[in-house]
């Protein structure tokens, strides 16, 4: 060894030229990293397959004119976004969009909330209720909305128990108001029991000494709804707000089975106007410029809602 050098205590001197030796390139945390993407890689595939890439086609063939018969691509830039300025159907079914999705989600926050606040009471024969109101969750689309295709018909079932007490019964699907009330109706019935559902396990999450406290301060229970409920419950109902308004924009099986649309177009929704341009008229370059359009609303509309959770989820600063 030479003179004026020594070695850490307990460690023994390199071999001159030998290489500095480095930390391990495989180390916990990069095993840790590689363990969680393994595991997220499932539902990123699936993002990547079924989102990213459609969208990604659709913005691509609403730059074209795609003949399917022939399979030619022609590229027309913003022709299809001019058309969409240009059709004198769009204003139309952007109107009757908004009604429907309205409609619904307005009915189906406020009945689920009473529905909700209803069963949450012990009393006899709840459970039977909550499964009565859940069952149409479960039950085919197509199947329930043809059952009540049958009911609304003018000689249907609907009619047939108005005219038992007296009451004359439109032709429900065959007029536009009258339209539009039955398949926002059939809509609600059938998915009013998810919000139920989760604002039943909100309510049963409140703490009973808030109640207790509020009662004895005086509180009727009108003041403790609004007061207490309400604002413990928020964040659930910002969940189902957003589940129910983007649920009400692609609803299709509805429309498409009870009422194609019609009359005229008083039932036809945005989603079904996408089905029509792309596979009914084979213009699938303007179709996807409507799914991209449907695809904005969604995003714009979730947006606003998660910016504005701030004002009334209670836990948000």
């Amino acid at each position: 060894m030479a003179i004026g050098t020594r070695s850490a205590p307990g460690t023994a001197a390199a071999a001159p030229g030998a290489p500095a030796r480095r930390g391990r390139w495989w180390t916990l945390g990069r095993a840790d990293a590689a363990a969680g993407y393994l595991f997220i890689a499932p539902q990123l595939l699936g993002v990547l397959v079924f989102v990213i890439v459609p969208v990604g086609l659709a913005v691509w063939y609403s730059l074209n004119d795609w003949n399917v018969f022939t399979g030619e691509l022609t590229y027309v830039g913003g022709g299809n976004y001019q058309a969409a300025l240009d059709d004198p159907a769009l204003p139309s079914v952007l109107g009757a969009t908004a009604v429907f999705s309205g409609g619904v989600v307005a009915l189906n926050i406020v009945l689920g909330l009473a529905l909700a606040v209803m069963l949450n009471r012990r009393f006899k024969g709840a459970v039977l209720f909550r499964t009565l109101f859940f069952s149409p969750v479960v039950v085919s689309v197509v199947a329930w909305t043809l059952v009540w295709g049958f009911l609304l018909q003018d000689n249907g079932g609907i009619n047939g128990a108005l005219a038992m007490i007296g009451v004359d019964g439109p032709n429900w699907l065959q007029s536009g108001p009258t339209a539009m009330v039955a398949v926002t109706f059939t809509q609600v019935v059938r998915s009013v029991g998810i919000n139920m559902v989760l604002f039943l396990a909100a309510l049963q999450g409140v703490p009973g000494e808030l109640y207790e406290a509020a009662r004895l301060d005086g509180a009727d229970s009108r003041r403790i709804f609004f007061k207490i409920t309400l604002p413990l419950i928020s964040p659930t109902l910002l969940l189902t707000a957003i589940i129910t308004i983007v649920g009400a924009l692609q609803s299709f099986a509805q429309i498409a089975v009870l009422t194609e649309g019609g009359p005229g177009l008083s039932t036809t929704v945005l989603v079904y106007y996408v089905f029509q341009q792309a596979f009914s008229f084979n213009d699938i370059g303007y179709g996807s410029t409507l799914a991209l359009m449907l695809l904005t609303f969604v995003m714009v509309l979730t947006v606003i809602q998660w910016q504005l959770r701030r004002k009334w989820v209670f836990y948000e600063d």
